[in-house]
């Protein structure tokens, strides 16, 4: 069975009807648009320490994240330092992984270069946003929600060319999901279509939808 009805008679996917803190993030942060530099640079940072690892132990050490990486505010994490990287990896509240912190710092450097690049006020959320694709995907099951796209395999080459790290194709699309750039919700889902940013057959709506402004949750 694709979609697993819960006791509040409610369907989702079955990763995220096994556990209470999944089931929650799904309800209401996962596919909800986030539109706003400190969110997209703080999903950007935890899909990268993600890769090769499950969802679940990013979601359960993100408090830990957040102490860790000064709440994700692109200027602090910029001015992170070689005793920063060292503290960082003694922290057990996050995953201690070199690469992965290196790569964030850098990331964090990148996206203050592009503030103003594409135009006054511009960031590194108008740059993930402005591959937004024509239709969102409209998979009945599991095996039918990509893994990639041209978009994400578009991002991915635009933000290496411009000095990010950890930025795959694969990655970038799990971003573009998280954010709600795209909506993957299977059809049949309690929460398809429910973003303000995509209507379930995979149509857009309205681009600045009242509805389609959102933020990770503090």
């Amino acid at each position: 069975m694709e979609l697993v009805t819960g006791q509040d008679g409610l369907d989702r996917p079955a990763w995220a009807s096994v556990h209470d803190d999944l089931r929650e993030y799904y309800d209401t942060e996962w596919g909800m648009p986030v539109r706003d530099e400190r969110g997209v640079f703080e999903r950007l940072a935890l899909e990268g320490f993600q890769s090769g690892l499950s969802w679940a132990t990013i979601l359960r050490r993100r408090d830990g994240f957040r102490r860790a990486f000064a709440g994700f505010d692109v200027d602090a994490v910029a001015g992170f330092g070689p005793q920063d990287v060292e503290r960082l990896l003694e922290d057990e509240g996050i995953i201690r992984h070199r690469g992965k912190i290196e790569a964030t710092i850098g990331n964090a450097r990148a996206t203050i270069s592009l503030r103003g690049e594409r135009g006054p006020g511009t960031t590194l959320a108008d740059l993930v946003w402005s591959h937004r694709p024509a239709r969102t995907p409209v998979p009945a099951a599991a095996a039918e929600v990509p893994t990639t796209s041209p978009e994400s395999v578009a991002l991915a080459k635009e933000l290496k060319r411009r000095g990010f790290r950890f930025v795959g194709p694969t990655t970038m699309f799990a971003l573009m999901e998280a954010l709600g750039v795209v909506d993957t919700h299977l059809l049949g889902s309690h929460r398809r279509g429910t973003s303000g940013v995509w209507a379930a057959d995979g149509l857009p709506l309205a681009p600045e939808s009242p509805d389609a402004e959102g933020h990770i949750p503090s």
